[in-house]
């Protein structure tokens, strides 16, 4: 291999988005209401996420009053319909920083994206049908970012949640396995650099993937099965509201 393909070279890029999974976050209005809204700075660890959003988003200032979402995972072949919320917020009026990019106010993201509410069993913000994996989730800390930069101190915030429920689509399930994702079936839908992409297929055998799952499980698992579902009545009024 050259030298000189092995170089790198110092640049300033404006975002540093180098591909993770696109969320529908789905979360609940002040009157009741389903918000969505697309967001791909999230992570994983065990059945806790950590969700990168400004502090100043409509999503952000739901989560932060109702302590709860749900997190719906498109696949690549709904990337026309996650493209659909572009540009949109809930937030009304617009704040600056968005305005000054091109947002505009919309209250019926469900409907524009041409997705489908379904009511969740423990936690007020619906589900989004067709997205292969939906999560249930809760607040359960707030971490500031950026906090010692003055100029940024407040504007950034990374919002922890544990996830209470996990519903797949059946074709996504490994065969044989009640628990189990076929990765090769999970086709994630990826923002890389403002950009929509679909996954490819494993490129190398991986020698973590000889771990068994199950030996990762955490006490999250166990604490999520002693959650109660909302009232037949409160899940119906949700859904019903959402669409």
């Amino acid at each position: 291999m050259k030298t000189e393909t092995l170089a790198h070279s110092a640049i300033e890029p404006g975002i540093l988005y180098f591909g993770t999974p696109v969320v529908l976050i789905s979360s609940a209005n002040e009157d009741g209401s389903a918000n969505l809204a697309p967001m791909s700075s999230a992570f994983w660890l065990g059945w806790r996420a950590m969700l990168g959003l400004s502090a100043r988003s409509h999503t952000t200032h739901n989560l932060l009053r109702t302590r709860e979402c749900v997190l719906n995972l498109p696949s690549d072949a709904l990337a026309a319909h996650v493209d659909r919320l572009a540009m949109t917020t809930g937030s009304d009026p617009v704040p600056p920083g968005k305005q000054q990019r091109g947002y505009f106010h919309l209250a019926e993201k469900f409907e524009r994206a041409g997705l489908t509410p379904v009511a969740s069993e423990t936690v007020a913000p619906p589900r989004v049908a067709e997205c292969p994996v939906a999560m249930e989730a809760v607040v359960e800390a707030v971490h500031p970012v950026a906090d010692a930069d003055e100029r940024q101190r407040g504007g950034i915030v990374a919002i922890e949640v544990r996830v209470q429920r996990v519903f797949v689509h059946d074709d996504i399930r490994l065969p044989g396995s009640d628990d189990r994702i076929d990765p090769d079936a999970w086709r994630p839908l990826i923002m890389s650099f403002q950009k929509l992409y679909g996954l490819g297929p494993q490129v190398h055998p991986s020698t973590l993937a000889r771990i068994p799952e199950r030996l990762y499980r955490g006490p999250d698992i166990d604490r999520a099965r002693g959650v109660t579902g909302v009232t037949s009545r409160s899940a119906a009024s949700a859904g019903e509201r959402a669409s």
